[in-house]
């Protein structure tokens, strides 16, 4: 199909579907900017009513766990960045190498948070499961940890997806890498960064306020 017809026809070029595609994963990026910026925000919120008390939860974090996942996140975008840099036909095995690196590290992020959650149910750290904390400390503990499993639950999630999605973009690289699917890749590329992001503030957030001092 000459590459002139590869688009529908409410574009006006492969060009102008290659953006519309774009802006499109930015607009849904800005949405989850208010998903996560409403959690931080509550965040700040009880921190600052409760400051003891979370800055003696975060010292029961486990930050190597923590910091080790956020050596695995940001290599992991090191290798996405040089995935859509490879991209071509002649170099397509590159590109799918690259991806499912990144893969790999999404999944062993997602082990290792599983295993810290493990961790922290033996400790009776989750909230409304035979919480067990400094008596003193127990309520702004709580809301700490509810911030917590809620956040890192959900970036988890979103963890899945771009790993599910990086899998879909590897395979049609492998295939038949085209023109629409490196803008398909590079917008997958942009979630992939913007997961990656939001754990930076949460690894700030979590683990290190107890820890500062």
């Amino acid at each position: 199909m000459p590459e002139a017809k590869a688009f529908a026809s409410q574009f006006v070029s492969s060009q102008h579907r290659d953006e519309t595609a774009e802006l499109g994963m930015w607009v849904f990026i800005a949405t989850e900017v208010l998903l996560f910026g409403g959690l931080i925000l509550g965040y700040f919120v009880y921190r600052h009513a409760y400051p003891a008390a979370f800055a003696a939860a975060s010292r029961h974090t486990d930050i190597v766990i923590g910091a080790a996942n956020t050596a695995i996140l940001l290599t992991s975008s090191f290798l996405v960045a040089c995935a859509v840099d490879a991209f071509s036909a002649e170099t397509r095995k590159i590109c799918v190498a690259l991806l499912s690196g990144a893969i790999v590290l999404g999944l062993t992020f997602v082990v290792l948070k599983s295993i810290e959650y493990s961790d922290e149910y033996r400790e009776h750290l989750i909230p409304g499961i035979d919480f067990n904390f400094d008596a003193a400390l127990t309520n702004g503990a709580q809301l700490f940890f509810v911030f917590y499993f809620v956040a890192t639950a959900l970036h988890a999630l979103h963890m899945l997806v771009g790993v599910a999605l990086l899998a879909v973009l590897a395979t049609l690289t492998y295939r038949l890498p085209s023109s629409r699917h490196r803008a398909a890749l590079h917008s997958g590329a942009l979630y992939w960064h913007f997961v990656d992001v939001v754990w930076i503030f949460l690894f700030a957030l979590i683990y290190l306020p107890g820890r500062s001092s």
